[in-house]
């Protein structure tokens, strides 16, 4: 008898159906798995076998053969083991073959037949919705996850046996289900403040114009000025995420299989902080099975680098294509997987190895010592970086008044309202930040006054500027005007925006 019953594999955050057919026929017993099966899918077979033994579930002896459709591609996780029993106990009789019909099963089995949860549960369970199926089952310890998707039923299992009630009457094992106490997680509270910062003014006016522009940010300063705690306090001046956001986020987390199961929902922006020892591929993503990276992982947050330059130029330089496609392109000998990687870029640096310079002073660096140092971030990368503020050492005085600045909470409403006005100036436009405009766009939304165009371009020979700089720049000053309610681009706006270029002369000279 033959049955087939679908599941899906996950290809980086690509979901793609797998149909997964049995045929229990006459001949020699034995177990076969085609279809390009890893070596991980084939010990399915022992797995599956040994749980139907332990639960009293009896194949007749005779050749079980399972495929996975299609074929030209190869099949990886333990996510098949739930898809392969389903689909031989309906070929083997014991199920009927059409209660398969309309179904997504997912989830990997234990020798006892216990069902133990996999990764990326949620994308699979969107496909279905789109594919318009009756049902999901899947793993209990991701009934979380799956009840994500409001308008997709989903039905989790603790065991085989759980997998063959539901099959036979999904109305009564759902009134079971039902029982079940559901609650809701409140999203945290942060645990950090821009309050909590001293002093600092205009390293707090650049972050409030990154984040309000979605403009990347590079903080210079000697040790303990306050880099790491301005960059971690970004987070909290980012409008709260709507709902389709979360989702978007916690499907890359539920790929990457950092999702809880008590609350796996994303409700905070990401923040990551990868170590300057990462390697390439551990900011990019990839490995045997392309997962997603740190770079993807703060997906609709922020990325820091602390220490930046103490992460190896390759690493580094694998930053250059994302942003500014604001996405990933791995290809592998299987293919090529595309990544989402719209974040926020936030770094920190000494502005050389003792911290000092330029206060000559303190500084120990020999000129020699600075220039390797400084030389470690190549000048592409550092013209992708659309704001570099100074933090300078905080006073005495400053630290022991303790002077409370702008709580986060008052700071994120200006950046909602500034937010507000870029989405609506580009509604009819695939992008919706200033950050994210590119040259074709410039001449139409950055209209200059006559002295704002003029101050540009004597800026642009004195400094002798990039045509990347140049942009950087005008997308900046047009943050500022947003945050000033003005049309246009006036002199006091480049004026600023021409202040958070100082590196370019100061430090890289």
């Amino acid at each position: 008898m033959f049955a087939s019953v679908l599941s899906a594999a996950i290809y980086g955050i690509e979901v793609r159906e797998i149909q997964v057919e049995a045929d229990v026929s006459d001949g020699l017993p034995s177990f076969a798995m085609v279809g390009f099966p890893s070596a991980q899918v084939r010990e399915a077979q022992e797995r599956v076998r040994t749980a139907f033994k332990n639960n009293r579930l009896c194949l007749p002896p005779k050749k079980v053969t399972v495929n996975f459709a299609p074929a030209d591609m190869k099949k990886e996780g333990a996510g098949f083991d739930l898809p392969v029993a389903a689909a031989v106990l309906a070929a083997a009789g014991i199920l009927e073959p059409d209660l398969l019909e309309g179904v997504m099963i997912v989830g990997e089995i234990s020798l006892n037949g216990e069902i133990h949860g996999v990764a990326g549960v949620l994308p699979r369970v969107i496909r279905a919705r789109e594919l318009g199926l009756r049902f999901c089952v899947i793993p209990e310890e991701n009934i979380r996850e799956g009840n994500l998707v409001k308008d997709m039923p989903v039905f989790g299992v603790k065991s085989l046996n759980d997998m063959i009630r539901c099959l036979r009457d999904p109305n009564t094992y759902t009134a079971a289900y039902q029982e079940k106490e559901k609650t809701e997680n409140k999203p945290e509270i942060p645990k950090v403040d821009f309050a909590d910062i001293c002093g600092q003014e205009g390293a707090r006016r650049a972050a409030e114009i990154a984040v309000s522009g979605f403009h990347n940010i590079l903080f210079i300063g000697p040790p303990g000025s306050g880099k790491t705690m301005l960059a971690r306090r970004l987070p909290t001046i980012m409008p709260e995420m709507t709902f389709e956001e979360s989702l978007e986020i916690t499907k890359v987390y539920s790929v990457a299989g950092l999702l809880t199961e008590k609350d796996p929902l994303i409700r905070q922006r990401p923040f990551r902080s990868p170590h300057h020892t990462s390697s390439p591929q551990a900011l990019a993503g990839g490995g045997r099975i392309p997962g997603p990276g740190e770079i993807t992982l703060a997906h609709r947050g922020v990325l820091f680098l602390d220490e930046m330059p103490e992460f190896s130029r390759k690493s580094l330089e694998i930053l250059r294509q994302p942003l500014e496609d604001k996405e990933i392109h791995l290809s592998r000998a299987a293919g090529t997987y595309i990544f989402p990687a719209s974040f926020m870029l936030a770094a920190a640096m000494n502005p050389c190895p003792c911290g000092f310079y330029p206060d000559m002073n303190r500084c120990r660096c020999t000129s020699g010592e600075i220039t390797h140092y400084l030389g470690k971030i190549s000048q592409p990368l550092l013209e992708r970086i659309d704001i570099c503020t100074e933090v300078p050492a905080v006073s005495f005085s400053k630290m022991k008044k303790k002077i409370a600045g702008e709580s986060s909470a008052q700071i994120r409403k200006r950046v909602e309202a500034v937010q507000e006005i870029q989405r609506e100036r580009y509604k009819k436009e695939k992008f919706c930040f200033n950050g994210e405009l590119d040259g074709r766009k410039l001449e139409k939304y950055c209209v200059m006054t006559g002295g704002a165009d003029k101050l540009l371009e004597q800026a642009y020979e004195q400094f002798q500027f990039s045509t990347r700089a140049y942009h950087k720049i005008l997308k900046t000053a047009r943050t500022i005007a947003d945050m000033e309610s003005s049309e246009k681009i006036k002199e006091e706006h480049i004026c600023e925006a021409l202040t958070y270029r100082a590196y370019d002369k100061k430090y890289w000279s």
